[in-house]
């Protein structure tokens, strides 16, 4: 198992060149959702107050240590979808689908996507819902990110799409990531319009802030493919205390800044929603509304 990212030059000069511009998709929406998960299976937080990079979103702050050990520490069950309450009225805002990246293949059906990788436990929830609200069942979801280290896995036999993956960079040539798959996965919408997923918590690599991808195709054609982040001040408080991330430090790239030229100064409608559960692992979710 690694311990630190590839220090690969040739990585960290192609993120900045990359451009990473938005991608000429049609506009949908992301909603943020308020809290209200079962309190039997996740610990309370005060979903109300702000953390210093604007998210009301989730709280910092508990009487119960982050889990760590990958998905096989988790006991906590997944929230039900009162997690996703929209209250009396569905207010979006609208937004463009961002840059797929370079480190996109296709992935299998999997509802744990970890690959017995180590990090801190992530339940991963989407709710896909249409204009009107309505939850949409039978549309594919698909996730990918990095692993602890900033590395992305790399085998890309059985994709049935690997076109744009570029393996040098994405991998750092790591010869585990050149032979994995791991935190790729995908799965398909139920009748509330709900996909979970288990994960760990990425790492971050030069030039960009953690962030998780995502996917959604109705009969294999895309209804928003984009990337979703997390606040500062979380980001910090994992990657300085948290004894799987802690070694390689904070991120040296943030949002409050405006340094990640993918989110910029909009990385605000961006925010997963985040909560810890009970057992210590993390709940990141979003509702996803698509035209």
């Amino acid at each position: 198992m690694k311990n630190a990212v590839s220090k690969n030059p040739s990585r960290r000069r192609f993120i900045k060149q990359l451009g990473l511009g938005l991608a000429s998709i049609p506009l949908i929406g992301l909603v943020a959702c308020g809290g209200g998960s079962d309190s039997t299976e996740t610990a309370s937080n005060d979903t109300g107050s702000s953390d210093s990079s604007g998210s009301t979103g989730g709280s910092t702050g508990s009487s119960t240590s982050w889990a760590s050990g990958g998905t096989a520490a988790m006991t906590a069950n997944f929230p039900d979808d009162s997690l996703f309450a929209l209250g009396t009225a569905c207010t979006v805002a609208l937004t463009k689908n961002l840059t797929e990246g370079p480190c996109y293949f296709t992935a299998d059906t999997l509802d744990d996507i970890s690959e017995e990788q180590t990090g801190l436990p992530m339940q991963l929830c989407f709710r896909v819902i249409d204009n009107s609200c309505n939850p949409v069942s039978g549309l594919e979801v698909e996730v990918w990110h990095c692993d602890v280290a900033g590395i992305y896995s790399g085998d890309t036999s059985g994709s049935s799409d690997s076109s744009g993956f570029s393996s040098s960079f994405c991998t750092g040539n790591d010869s585990e990531a050149l032979r994995s798959k791991w935190f790729r996965g995908t799965q398909i919408t139920d009748s509330n319009g709900r996909v979970n997923f288990k994960s760990c918590f990425p790492g971050w690599y030069s030039g960009r802030t953690i962030h998780i991808h995502f996917r959604v195709r109705n009969n294999n054609n895309d209804e928003v493919v984009s990337q979703l982040c997390f606040p500062d001040a979380f980001t910090a408080e994992i990657c300085t205390t948290h004894a799987n991330y802690s070694s390689r430090g904070i991120q040296d790239t943030t949002l409050s800044a405006g340094r990640d030229t993918v989110f910029g100064s909009s990385y605000d409608e961006f925010l997963f929603d985040y909560q810890q559960n009970s057992d210590g692992s993390l709940l990141a979710y979003k509702t996803i509304q698509i035209s």
